[in-house]
């Protein structure tokens, strides 16, 4: 069990399966449920806890930067990010404003909705840095409306995660919520790269775990799914559920 204090947010994609939405609008700040989905993102932090957060920028960035700047919890450093850095390139260079402690790290579209227990503080309790370098919220493949492909991860009896053999079907997709210890970062290389190298040395170490989530998650990558999850909500069909 861990105490989430610091977080960072990942809003400096292109967001190009999103477009024409997207061309003249970060995603990040695309609306569901009357709220942009980084507004979203950091709500949820700040429920959890989060004292500091870091929200990088590229696409559209001013836009961005006029969003964090009219918030006041948790407070953000925003991270200008002049060239794509992905996933690990971007929390790399975060690092310094992270923490020394595990922190959170939520993609800039991820949007949910909780079940009894948030999903963060659930990611929180069942951090254990003795056996972890990486927490990752996961869901069911079959709870999931749109494309999901063969799926992202399989889980062993303790929550050890590992990826799909050839020709081998995943149950669980990676949700966009996770935390991660600044020691899975050790050696990272400089520039840009993707978070999936850093998971790929934790597996290895029998160190990447994931935790199921319990509540719902809509899967938006597409102007559709957008829609569709709108329609949802307006409807309350989600939260008859709860």
């Amino acid at each position: 069990m861990i105490t989430l204090t610091h977080a960072m947010v990942l809003a400096a994609g292109l967001g190009t399966r999103m477009r024409p939405l997207t061309d003249e609008r970060p995603k990040p700040l695309l609306e569901l449920d009357g709220r942009s989905l980084l507004d979203h993102a950091l709500d949820r932090l700040a429920a959890a806890g989060v004292e500091h957060a870091v929200v990088n920028a590229h696409w559209r960035g001013e836009q961005i930067a006029g969003a964090v700047a009219r918030r006041e919890h948790p407070p953000v450093i925003l991270q200008k990010e002049d060239t794509l850095l992905e996933t690990g390139g971007g929390v790399t260079l975060a690092l310094p404003n992270l923490g020394n402690t595990p922190f959170a790290v939520v993609n800039g579209d991820a949007f949910w909705l909780d079940g009894p227990t948030p999903a963060l503080t659930r990611l929180a309790a069942a951090f254990d840095p003795a056996e972890m370098d990486a927490l990752l919220l996961m869901v069911r493949t079959t709870q999931v409306e749109g494309v999901v492909g063969q799926g992202d991860f399989l889980l062993d009896p303790l929550g050890r995660v590992r990826r799909p053999k050839e020709r081998e079907i995943a149950p669980y997709l990676y949700a966009g919520v996770q935390i991660l210890s600044p020691a899975l970062f050790e050696g990272a290389p400089e520039g840009a790269f993707s978070l999936n190298r850093i998971y790929d040395r934790a597996m290895e170490n029998g160190r990447l775990f994931g935790l199921v989530h319990d509540g719902v998650w809509f899967h938006l990558s597409t102007p559709e799914d957008l829609g569709h999850a709108e329609e949802t909500l307006r409807a309350g069909l989600v939260r008859a559920l709860f």
